[in-house]
C-alpha cells in the first residue's frame, strides 16, 4: 500500500474516465485509471489495499467478470460498480453476489466519494487486521502494537529510532496501555539474539528480591542449597524489562545503579564480579522524578534509566483506535474460546468509543472476551440490544468508525462544520448528510 488511500478506476469512455479520476484525486486519492478489466490486472492481488470502481458494461471482459474475479481472489476486496439505469436490477444481484456498492449514472461527485472512502475505510480495517494476524503468527511472542493513531504512530516511530541502540530506556503509562507490549516491541528491533525477561517489581516480596535480580550463591542463606543464577545474568545478551519499577526497595535500587553503570554483578554471597550484556527497559505508572523530590527513587538511578523516555498514551487518547482494537481482540477470543465472532451495531460502537476505559486497553480486552463469551447483558451492552448485535454488517461498524472521526474534528474545529468539512476533506453538504445520519450536533457553520 502506498501512503495515499488508493483506487483502481475501470471506465471505457475516455471522457468519463478522466472526470472520475479528478474527482477521486481531488478526494486524496491515488488513481489508476484504465480503460478494460485487462488492463487492471496488474493490481488484481489479494494484497491490493484499495478499492475497485468499475463500470458494468464495458469491451471484453465485464465489470460483472472482475467482481467474480476479486470475490474468488479476496471476497474482502471492495468493488464497486457503476451502472446505467437499467442495470440496476443486475446490480442488487451483483451486491448479493459480493460487490461493496453500486452507484447509478448520472451520480455526483459527493455520492461517490463518500461510496469509496467508506469502502477504503472497511479495506484499511481488513488490510491492518490481516497484517496483525501475520504478525502475530510469525513471532508469537511479540504482541502487536496496535492502532493508527497519532499518538501510537509517534510510539512505533521512537520503537523503529531507538530499538536497536544500546541504550536503557524508561516507558511511563498508566495501567494496561501495553508497556510490556512496547517492552518486548523494543527487544524484538533490538536485534539482540538472548532471551526477554520480565520482572514485575511490584510483585517480589523485599526479602527475596536481591536473590531474584542478582542471583545468589550456594550456602548464601539458611535455604540456599545451589546457586542460583539471577535475572539479569540469565537476560545475557537480550533484554530485561523492569515492570512497576517504582516499587523497587531503595537499597536495591543502589546496587542496581551500579550494576547498570559497570554492567557486571556479583551474586549474593559471591566476591567474583559477572560481566552481563543486557539491556535494560524500565517501565513505571507513577511520575518517577516527583517520587525523587519525594524521596521515594533514586534521582541518580531515574537519570541513568531514563536517557530515553517512552511515554503511553491512555486509550482516551487514541480513540480512533477503538475499532481496531476491538475487531482484533475479539478475533483471539473467538480463536481461544472457540466461540463465533460477534457483530454489534454502530450505536454500541460509538457508546464504547464513548466510555472512559480507566484501564485502558487491558479493560478494553478483558471487554471483548465477556463480548465474545455473551456475557454483557447489563455489563457493556445497552439493555435489549445483545440480540441485534449478531445482526449487525460490518458497513455499521465501519459507520461508527467515522462518526467518531467526525465528532472528533467537530471538537477539534470547535463546532464550526465550515472548518471541519475542510479538515475531512469533504464538501460541507456531505458533512452535513452525516451530521443528520450519525444524529450529531451541527455546532457553528461559520464560513
Amino acid at each position: 500500500m502506498t501512503d495515499m488511500p488508493e483506487a483502481v478506476l475501470i471506465e471505457d469512455e475516455q471522457a468519463v474516465r478522466m472526470a472520475t479520476a479528478q474527482t477521486l484525486e481531488l478526494g486524496g486519492f491515488t488513481v489508476y485509471p484504465c480503460a478494460s478489466v485487462e488492463q487492471a490486472q496488474t493490481w488484481m492481488k489479494a494484497d491490493f489495499g484499495g478499492v475497485i470502481v468499475t463500470d458494468v458494461r464495458l469491451p471484453g471482459r465485464s465489470g460483472l467478470d472482475l467482481l467474480a474475479q476479486a470475490v474468488a481472489l479476496d471476497p474482502d476486496l471492495p468493488v464497486i460498480l457503476v451502472t446505467g439505469h437499467g442495470d440496476v436490477g443486475m446490480a442488487v444481484d451483483a451486491m448479493r453476489a459480493g460487490a461493496y456498492d453500486f452507484i447509478e449514472k448520472p451520480f455526483a461527485a459527493e455520492r461517490l466519494m463518500e461510496t469509496v472512502r467508506r469502502a477504503h475505510e472497511k479495506r484499511r480495517l481488513v488490510v491492518e487486521n490481516r497484517r496483525l494476524k501475520a504478525a502475530w503468527s510469525a513471532d508469537p511472542d511479540v504482541p502487536a502494537l496496535i492502532g493508527q493513531s497519532p499518538a501510537i504512530e509517534r510510539v512505533r516511530t521512537l520503537i523503529r529510532s531507538i530499538g536497536p541502540a544500546a541504550v536503557d530506556i524508561l516507558i511511563n503509562g498508566q495501567t494496561g496501555t501495553g508497556k510490556e507490549v512496547v517492552a518486548r516491541q523494543l527487544h524484538a528491533a533490538s536485534g539482540r539474539k538472548g532471551p526477554f525477561v520480565a520482572i514485575n517489581c511490584g510483585a517480589l516480596p523485599e526479602a527475596v528480591f536481591e536473590s531474584e535480580i542478582f542471583g545468589h550463591e550456594a550456602g548464601a542463606f539458611t535455604s540456599a542449597q545451589k546457586r542460583r543464577i539471577g535475572k539479569l545474568e540469565y537476560a545475557n545478551g537480550g533484554t530485561v524489562f523492569l515492570d512497576e519499577i517504582e516499587s523497587m526497595p531503595l537499597a536495591l535500587q543502589v546496587k542496581l545503579l551500579r550494576v547498570l553503570q559497570e554492567r557486571r554483578l556479583e551474586r549474593l554471597g559471591g566476591n567474583e564480579p559477572i560481566q552481563i550484556d543486557c539491556r535494560v527497559v524500565a517501565a513505571s505508572k507513577a511520575d518517577l522524578l516527583q517520587l525523587s523530590a519525594q524521596g521515594r527513587f533514586r534521582e541518580d538511578l531515574y537519570y541513568r534509566i531514563g536517557v530515553v523516555s517512552i511515554d503511553l498514551p491512555t486509550l482516551a487518547e487514541r480513540r480512533e483506535d477503538i475499532p481496531l482494537l476491538i475487531a482484533y481482540f475479539v478475533q483471539g477470543a473467538a480463536l481461544r474460546y472457540q466461540r463465533p465472532v460477534p457483530q454489534w451495531t454502530a450505536a454500541q460502537m460509538a457508546q464504547w468509543q464513548a466510555r472512559d476505559w480507566p484501564g485502558n486497553v487491558r479493560e478494553l480486552r478483558n471487554f471483548t472476551d465477556r463480548l465474545v463469551l455473551g456475557v454483557l447483558e447489563g455489563a457493556g451492552m445497552p439493555p435489549g440490544e445483545h440480540a441485534a448485535a449478531g445482526t449487525a454488517s460490518l458497513p455499521q461498524r465501519v459507520d461508527a468508525y467515522e462518526r467518531m472521526l467526525i465528532a472528533d474534528a467537530l471538537a477539534a474545529n470547535d463546532g464550526n462544520v465550515a472548518a471541519t468539512a475542510d479538515s475531512l476533506g469533504v464538501p460541507k453538504k456531505t458533512l452535513y448528510d452525516k451530521l443528520k445520519k450519525y444524529q450529531l450536533p451541527a455546532g457553528r457553520a461559520v464560513e
